[in-house]
């Protein structure tokens, strides 16, 4: 793993004329929280919209990932994960630069070990369903930021920020 290239503090003070949305945490209690090995992160958004249902995750995150990263809708639900080791793993070898879950992950110490931004509100050991449903590409929203796909996303343990444009090198 190398250093990281950005904090996003810095981001926002180093491009104040830049339209950059930074992610609220949110006032009932729900935070993003980092845990995949890969502790600042960025690159290319891919969107995708499924609520207990991993299928589309699994899918995307074993295809070609290089430059990029997968913001994931999950409704927020706590009933069950969206991700865990074996697919974290997939986006490792497919060169994804990491996953943001609006939801849960599960397997969370060897997420740690894997190089791979991770962030998500929380983990719990209930694995999802698989009944292929789920929307790639559409714009998401949560945390009063708009995700659209082609957008830029940077995460570190300050917070999340997105960019329509590329910021730094990653």
């Amino acid at each position: 793993m190398s250093s990281p290239a950005f904090v996003t503090c810095d981001l926002l003070d180093d491009h104040p004329d830049k339209e950059i949305q930074t992610l609220i945490p949110s006032l009932d209690g729900r935070f993003f929280q980092s845990y995949g090995a890969r502790k600042s992160f960025g690159g290319q958004i891919v969107t995708v919209k499924c609520f207990e249902d991993n299928s589309r995750v699994k899918e995307l995150l074993a295809t070609d990932g290089t430059g990029k990263v997968l913001v994931v809708d999950g409704g927020a639900s706590m009933r069950c994960a969206l991700m865990g080791d074996m697919i974290a793993a997939s986006a490792v070898k497919n060169h994804w630069n990491g996953v943001v879950i609006y939801g849960c992950v599960r397997d969370v110490d060897a997420l740690a070990e894997l190089d791979l931004g991770i962030h998500a509100l929380a983990a719990i050991p209930q694995k999802s369903n698989r009944k292929g449903i789920g929307e790639v590409d559409l714009p998401l929203y949560f945390g009063s930021v708009t995700f659209n796909a082609g957008d830029f996303i940077y995460a570190d343990n300050n917070g999340i920020v997105v960019a329509k444009e590329k910021l730094v090198d990653l």
